[in-house]
């Protein structure tokens, strides 16, 4: 018996949300590890320009995971996505017409950006602040050179 073709791609797609949820608490344990989140921002963009209902219901998944894992907010990654995809990616992909000066300000929008969120939003309902890590820069140059990949 065959499967049809979407099903295979749903397959696939469990497939990758799985070996992302094994990444991910490894790489809770091993800090030399990377992540993701900036690859999660470009296959969640990605997804909301091709309005993939499927794909966005499975990085949404990801992302929270990704915060329940770190301790930060429920659904703050995903409405920052969003904010971030509608407000601030089209001006600067208006302004910068290099596909490398796009990546690499997605990578620190995406890692600082959110810092930064979080802040705001922590000083405004007066919740404890997160906390950051020279291990940033890091992550922001690995992912930046697997954002360049994809």
């Amino acid at each position: 018996m065959q499967r049809s073709l979407t099903h295979q791609k749903s397959l696939a797609a469990f497939f990758y949300v799985a070996l992302y949820l094994i990444y991910v608490s490894i790489s809770s344990i091993h800090l030399f590890l990377p992540p993701l989140f900036a690859v999660l921002f470009v296959l969640f963009s990605r997804a909301l320009k091709r309005e993939d209902t499927f794909a966005l219901i499975l990085l949404s998944f990801c992302l929270m995971v990704f915060e329940a894992e770190k301790g930060y907010l429920l659904f703050s990654t995903i409405v920052y996505f969003v904010l971030l995809h509608k407000l601030v990616m089209p001006r600067i992909a208006k302004n910068f017409h290099c596909s490398w000066c796009i990546n690499f300000a997605s990578v620190i929008l995406t890692y600082l950006g959110y810092y930064i969120f979080i802040v705001i939003f922590a000083k405004l309902f007066l919740i404890p602040m997160p906390d950051i890590s020279f291990f940033v820069l890091y992550y922001m140059i690995l992912e930046f050179l697997i954002v360049s990949i994809l």
